[in-house]
C-alpha cells in the first residue's frame, strides 16, 4: 500500500479520576494524517487482498461517517474509484465535501434502503449502475472479518499486555479485532456509543468466527455511555470533551471517543477498576464528528 505507518505512540496520562490506576492512551489518531485510528486498521488487510488489481471501491456510511472519509483517502493513494452510499436525505457536509474532492462519487439512499444494505449482502449492487465484478464492496465501518488482523496487529506494538484496553463500540469489529489480538489474556471492555447496544454480543461472536479466531468472551460491554444514542452530545459531554482537551491536549470528538474518555473517567471515580490496574484506552481517530457538532452550531 502507498500508505503506510510507524506504530502510534502510547501516551501515559494523569486525570484526577484515574490516580489510583496507571492509564495509557494508545493514539492510533496520529496513526496516519487523513487515515487513521480503527478505520486504517480495519481497512489495511482489506486493500491488500486486492493485490493492486484495479477496484472501484463501494460502501456506506452516514454524513459525517469516518469510514467514508478514509476510504475516499485511502481510494485516492491507490489511485482507485470509490462510491459512497449515504444514508438519509440529501445534506451537505464538509466530510462529504472532502469525499468529493478526493473523487468519490456520493449517492443518497432513503434509511429504508440503508437498512437493507445492512441486512442483505448483495443490496449494494442495486445501486450501483454496471456493477461487475472490478467494483468491491466494504461494509459500513469497514466492519469485514478481514479488520480483525488489522486492529489484533495494535497488541503486538504494545510494551505490554493491559489488564484493560477500553474501546468505543458502534458495530463491534475494533472490539474483536482486540480480543483476536490478545488472545484470552487480560479483558477489553467496549463503551458502546448507541443504544440498544446489546447486539453487540451476536456480532463480536460472528466476526471472530468468520475471522477463524475463538470465540474469545474475556471482553465486558458497557451499555450505559450511550449519552442518548448514536450521535448524541449533551451538553455534560461536550463539557467533558473540552476540559480533558485542555488537560491532555489529546483530541476528542463527542461520537465516539468523547464517550469512551467520559466512561473511562466514570468507572475510575466509582473505582470500578482494580487497585494498580493498568488500563489501556484506544484513540481510535475519527474526529469528523466533531467537525459535524462545529457546523450544527
Amino acid at each position: 500500500m502507498p500508505f503506510s505507518f510507524l506504530p502510534s505512540p502510547l501516551q501515559a496520562i494523569e486525570i484526577s479520576s484515574c490516580l489510583s490506576y496507571k492509564v495509557w492512551v494508545k493514539r492510533d489518531d496520529l496513526l496516519h494524517p487523513t487515515v487513521s485510528g480503527n478505520k486504517f486498521r480495519k481497512l489495511k488487510y482489506a486493500l491488500l487482498a486486492l493485490k493492486n488489481q484495479r477496484s472501484t471501491l463501494v460502501s456506506m456510511g452516514g454524513p459525517w461517517s469516518n469510514h467514508l472519509h478514509a476510504l475516499a483517502h485511502a481510494g485516492a493513494l491507490l489511485g482507485w474509484p470509490t462510491k459512497g452510499l449515504v444514508r438519509g436525505a440529501h445534506v451537505e457536509t464538509a466530510m462529504l465535501d472532502d469525499c468529493r474532492q478526493l473523487g468519490m462519487q456520493i449517492q443518497f439512499v432513503s434509511r429504508e434502503q440503508y437498512r437493507a444494505l445492512r441486512d442483505y449482502p448483495s443490496h449494494w449492487r442495486q445501486h450501483i449502475e454496471n456493477a461487475d465484478d472490478s467494483h468491491v464492496w466494504l461494509p459500513e465501518g469497514g466492519s469485514s472479518p478481514q479488520a480483525l488482523l488489522g486492529v489484533a496487529e495494535l497488541l503486538d506494538e504494545l510494551p505490554f499486555i493491559p489488564d484493560t484496553i477500553m474501546v468505543a463500540c458502534a458495530t463491534g469489529a475494533t472490539l474483536a479485532g482486540l480480543l483476536a489480538g490478545l488472545k484470552g489474556r487480560g479483558r477489553v471492555l467496549g463503551i458502546a456509543v448507541l443504544k440498544n447496544a446489546e447486539y453487540l454480543h451476536r456480532e463480536i461472536a460472528f466476526l471472530l468466527r468468520e475471522a477463524g479466531y475463538p470465540t474469545y468472551t474475556n471482553y465486558e460491554l458497557r451499555t450505559d455511555f450511550h449519552h442518548g444514542g448514536y450521535g448524541k452530545a449533551p451538553p455534560e459531554l461536550r463539557q467533558f470533551c473540552l476540559d480533558f482537551m485542555q488537560l491532555t491536549n489529546i483530541p476528542l470528538e463527542p461520537v465516539y471517543t468523547g464517550k469512551l474518555f467520559y466512561a473511562l473517567h466514570q468507572l475510575a471515580r466509582a473505582k470500578t477498576f482494580r487497585e494498580g490496574e493498568r488500563i489501556v484506552a484506544l484513540h481510535t481517530g475519527g474526529l469528523q464528528g466533531a467537525r459535524g457538532f462545529i457546523d450544527a452550531n
